[in-house]
């Protein structure tokens, strides 16, 4: 590869969280998200950590500034009807998706997270 060529890679989505047990409960443990790492800058710091689902990346921080909370991500996934089946499963107390077929040829399931974050899972009808 060319040294001077232009590379672009997947972005890492950052969303606003407020209560480290609350994305703990939705991400890790709803959603299946493994934890990657955390951090502060001192123990009593705000939380900044990364969590991921194979190659779907997602950053999740306690910071004011970092960014503003009601973000929405769109995440395509392979089936998404074995990801309907766990997280009806789970009977989660704050969320029971359904899956929406789109004029615009896909299949979604929309989960808001307990921050005011949109999270779009989708397929594509073939």
């Amino acid at each position: 590869m060319n040294t001077d060529e232009l590379v672009m890679k997947t972005p890492t989505p950052v969303f606003r969280i407020f209560d480290e047990d609350k994305a703990k409960e939705f991400y890790l443990t709803f959603l299946e998200f493994k934890l990657d790492w955390e951090f502060r800058f001192e123990n009593d710091f705000p939380l900044y950590m990364q969590v991921s689902f194979d190659q779907c990346v997602i950053q999740l921080t306690e910071h004011y500034g970092d960014c503003c909370p009601g973000a929405s991500i769109r995440i395509e996934v392979g089936n998404l009807d074995a990801l309907h089946s766990k997280l009806s499963a789970k009977q989660y107390k704050y969320a029971r998706p359904g899956v929406e077929t789109t004029p615009w040829s896909t299949r979604e399931i929309r989960i808001g997270d307990p921050f005011g974050n949109r999270i779009v899972f989708y397929e594509s009808i073939k």
